[in-house]
């Protein structure tokens, strides 16, 4: 039975280029594998979609359902992030960079976390160990993917594991500067012009349950806070559409890359509790906390300790 790579629901670039990259590893040691994703290619981010066009790459191939079906996840292993009846399918396998979430399986399966920037970098050295030489076009994904989840080495998620992945996947995929390629991807990222309030909000998103509270946070990366100036009451509006659907706050994480920071908007039930997460007062329902990047470590950590999980 074919093994289907899959990443979490609203594909990153690392989540897209990790399905390609483990799929390769996979094919390489004589086994049948398939990249998959949860949206149709018409639907990945922008970013995704020129890391793929820029290198030649295929986009993974659409997966909804898993019943029946043998998975192997990258980028995630919580179940609300996958597709749907996950938990009754044959789970082989995961390689991550997050905190373990909550999947359970039947017997022993290939497990596979590292606290590093990206699971490319974990990809990279599952490679190396296995004797396999990365094709040059998925060493230049595999390189956007580092690039994007570290913010260019300055999300505090970086480590020196992933400088020393992007130097060897550079020098494989042959790109000769990495700062350029970075912000031909920001651009992709940034942009919002013609783009629904709805779609920006869902461009990089998550919901996490925080102790029985459903708590949605978003990320815009951005290189000015103007590019969103214009539709930021249309971004609110969609904001309070998707809480009104059961959630307890939902977050929109508005990143200058720039300047290194985020404008941290907020919609609550309790405004006081995320105030008290971070440290900071909402002023007109948002907060600038400079420093702050990284989702994964800076923003769900100070939300966990406060909710009391």
């Amino acid at each position: 039975m074919t093994i289907c790579v899959v990443g979490h629901a609203n594909p990153d670039t690392d989540s897209v280029m990790s399905a390609i990259a483990y799929t390769s590893l996979l094919k390489a040691q004589g086994k049948e594998a398939m990249a998959c994703m949860q949206i149709a290619a018409a639907d990945l981010n922008p970013e995704s979609t020129t890391v793929l066009k820029h290198f030649g790459l295929t986009a993974p191939e659409l997966l909804t359902d898993a019943t029946g079906k043998e998975i192997a996840l990258v980028d995630f292993s919580d179940l609300a992030q996958g597709p749907a009846n996950l938990a009754s399918a044959s789970v082989l396998a995961v390689v991550d960079h997050h905190k373990i979430g909550d999947l359970t399986t039947n017997n022993p399966i290939f497990f596979r976390a590292e606290p590093v920037g990206c699971t490319g970098t974990v990809l990279n050295k599952m490679f190396k160990e296995a004797g396999v030489a990365i094709p040059k076009a998925v060493a230049g994904g595999m390189l956007a993917a580092i690039l994007s989840d570290t913010v260019n080495f300055k999300s505090p998620t970086c480590t020196d594991d992933d400088k020393a992945a992007v130097a060897e996947l550079k020098a494989v995929a042959g790109v000769q500067d990495t700062d350029e390629l970075f912000m031909m991807m920001l651009k992709a990222k940034s942009s919002v012009d013609g783009v629904p309030a709805k779609d920006l909000l869902f461009r990089d998103y998550k919901d996490f349950d925080m102790k029985g509270s459903k708590v949605g946070v978003g990320q815009l990366e951005l290189a000015a806070l103007d590019q969103v100036a214009a539709v930021r009451a249309d971004l609110v509006k969609a904001m309070e559409a998707v809480k009104a659907d059961g959630r307890h706050s939902v977050l929109l994480m508005l990143t200058d890359v720039v300047k290194e920071g985020t404008d941290l908007v907020v919609l609550s039930d309790d405004p006081a509790l995320i105030e008290k997460a971070f440290g900071s007062k909402l002023s007109n329902g948002s907060m600038w906390i400079p420093g702050m990047m990284s989702r994964k470590k800076q923003t769900i950590p100070n939300l966990q300790k406060a909710f009391g999980c």
